[in-house]
């Protein structure tokens, strides 16, 4: 039974009968699946770490609601006031990200991280949504005397992102920024010789990375080759998906968490599988695919073309992170570092998740007639 009639004109009647209601359940199963991973994976890493077993539960059950009143509070919105939050956001957010240069936590060698008060923030994540929206609307600039003028900003925009990036450093944000702007890019009509200069362009950087950072060398030699260096995280993932089989050992009976300094992070996934096997792992990656693939079902019928370029590059980014995540999990390919969005813990990657989905929702909401996009 619906809960609000067909009729009802108020704020949440107009956004029920709107907004995408499987795509909102799909993302309320991810956050289950967050909530119970989290309780499943972090205590045994908060005591290592010198907390109480629940130090971790607490804090992403303290999130969750402010990623759920965000997540929903931007889903409301017009594509227009989507543009100008992001516009809002990717300012403040790229300050935070320059003040981390300054003002940063240095963790592993890289200051990607901003203490205010009790709560560390990673600007990056947040710069990602907004960024890809903020492009969009570049890119859909073609009319005027300077038809040219949004793509060259876009362009602009896009090297100092990354240059930003590098510098943290952060070669892995950096790829995943730059394969959803080439996405956008592409859709919005980029010519096939630019195709060539920016996939040569890509291979040349790659290169690059591999030889000017250390840390970049070491992860693709250890894929390479296990035994050139430490792959001790990914070899007990590998176990736990092994020891977990089809059906899991069971809800606390897995090991891993006990050994894996990341359980409740980047490692989350093995957990999963250890615990709840094989078929719970197919759930949570048939619904990442699922919230893509609805996406774009729906972004296909849009007649905007900044509509089209945003959703597009937050549906690519917000799969192409859980694909990421879950294939170093598996080692599928070298280790990032990604998060799995709504599932591992941390507040900034909740947040920008929930960020990322509230827009998809908002873009993608049925409306009665076209409102104006930019």
């Amino acid at each position: 039974m619906n809960a609000f009639a067909r009729t009802d004109t108020s704020i949440l009647g107009r956004w029920w009968w709107t907004v995408d209601r499987w795509t909102v359940a799909a993302v309320a199963l991810l956050l289950a699946f967050g909530a119970m991973l989290t309780l499943a994976a972090s205590p045994p890493v908060a005591g290592r770490l010198g907390y109480d077993q629940f130090h971790f539960v607490r804090r992403q059950l303290g999130y969750m609601p402010i990623a759920l009143v965000v997540l929903f509070g931007i889903s409301l919105l017009s594509p227009r006031g989507v543009r100008r939050f992001a516009v809002a956001g990717f300012l403040v957010a790229l300050v935070a990200l320059v003040a981390t240069f300054f003002l940063g936590i240095e963790t592993k060698g890289a200051r990607r991280w901003l203490a205010l008060a009790d709560v560390t923030v990673q600007p990056s994540e947040l710069v990602k949504p907004t960024f890809v929206v903020v492009t969009a609307w570049l890119f859909a600039m073609r009319e005027g005397a300077a038809p040219y003028a949004g793509r060259n900003a876009a362009v602009a925009l896009y090297v100092l992102v990354c240059a930003l990036l590098l510098l943290q450093p952060d070669f892995g944000m950096a790829v995943v920024v730059s394969a959803v702007w080439f996405t956008q890019f592409f859709v919005a009509g980029l010519p096939l010789v630019w195709v060539a200069a920016f996939a040569a362009l890509g291979v040349a950087g790659a290169v690059g990375a591999y030889f000017a950072l250390p840390h970049v060398q070491s992860r693709v030699d250890r894929f390479l080759d296990p035994a050139s260096g430490d792959t001790y995280q990914v070899m007990r993932s590998m176990e736990a998906f092994m020891n977990g089989g089809v059906a899991g050992r069971g809800p606390g009976e897995g090991t891993v968490k006990a050994v894996l300094p990341d359980a409740h992070t980047d490692f989350i996934f093995a957990v999963a599988a250890e615990e709840f096997g094989l078929i719970a792992c197919l759930i949570i990656a048939g619904l990442f695919a699922f919230v893509v693939l609805r996406g774009f079902s729906r972004v296909i019928q849009e007649n905007s073309l900044f509509v089209m370029l945003a959703a597009t590059g937050l549906l690519v980014q917000f799969g192409l992170q859980a694909l990421i995540n879950m294939a170093s999990t598996l080692r599928l390919m070298p280790t990032k570092g990604a998060t799995l969005p709504f599932i591992s813990y941390g507040g900034s990657s909740l947040i920008a998740a929930a960020v990322g989905v509230g827009m998809v929702l908002a873009l993608t909401r049925r409306r009665p007639g076209t409102e104006a996009a930019i």
